[in-house]
């Protein structure tokens, strides 16, 4: 398939990008695209809260009290859940939420969102994004020229007068090809990618 390929200030540059049909004219997996993204969101997750147990908790080795006649009930350790300061009876430990996922399915789903984008046009191929200087206001009037508020710039190598020029502006991310993922790709309005990152990305996704 061939995509047209835009200038940095939103006008047709005339030229074309050819693109496999593979990669960017996959069906539609609607299922595939969920089980995708719950799986990365599942694994950014950290499950590092902790709670002690019984055993965990220090101290208690001793019998606090002797075992008849005092009137109370027996007691074997002051760190027993049912006494203040001990234990917890169910306590929270170290979790991975990590969610297995194939290879194959993980590019499968990349290829039916990229594709999906392309076809509702929320996805605009330039062939560059030169930043001369780190400006912000010039990177958002340029981002304006273009007709884009909220998007997701996909570099293949992006500058750092780039980075630092889009950082500040609302609703705007910047990533290369390593730090892309499926759920930037669909929590953004507009994907702006370069006609290099989308050639290698029809590489890395085959």
């Amino acid at each position: 398939m061939q995509v047209s390929v835009f200038k940095n200030d939103g006008a047709d540059s005339g030229k074309k990008l050819d693109l496999a049909d593979a990669t960017f004219d996959a069906g539609y997996n609607e299922s595939l695209i969920h089980q995708v993204v719950t799986a990365y969101q599942a694994g950014a997750r950290s499950g590092t809260r902790a709670q002690k147990n019984r055993s965990a908790v220090a101290g208690g080795g001793a019998k606090p009290f002797r075992q008849k006649g005092t009137g109370r009930a027996r007691a074997g350790t002051i760190r027993s859940p049912i006494w203040r300061g001990g234990g917890k009876i169910f306590p929270a430990c170290n979790t991975s939420f990590e969610q297995k996922l194939n290879k194959k399915m993980y590019k499968a789903g990349m290829r039916s969102i990229v594709s999906e984008l392309l076809r509702k046009e929320r996805m605009t191929v330039v062939d560059s994004l030169d930043v001369t200087e780190i400006k912000t206001k010039n990177f958002a009037a340029q981002l304006k020229a273009l007709g884009k508020s909220d998007v997701l710039i996909v570099s293949d190598a992006p500058s750092e007068a780039l980075v630092l020029s889009a950082r500040n502006i609302k609703n705007v991310e910047v990533t290369d090809l390593a730090g892309l993922n499926p759920y930037s790709l669909l929590q953004h309005a507009d994907i702006i990618i370069t006609a290099d990152a989308a050639s290698k990305l029809e590489e890395v996704l085959v």
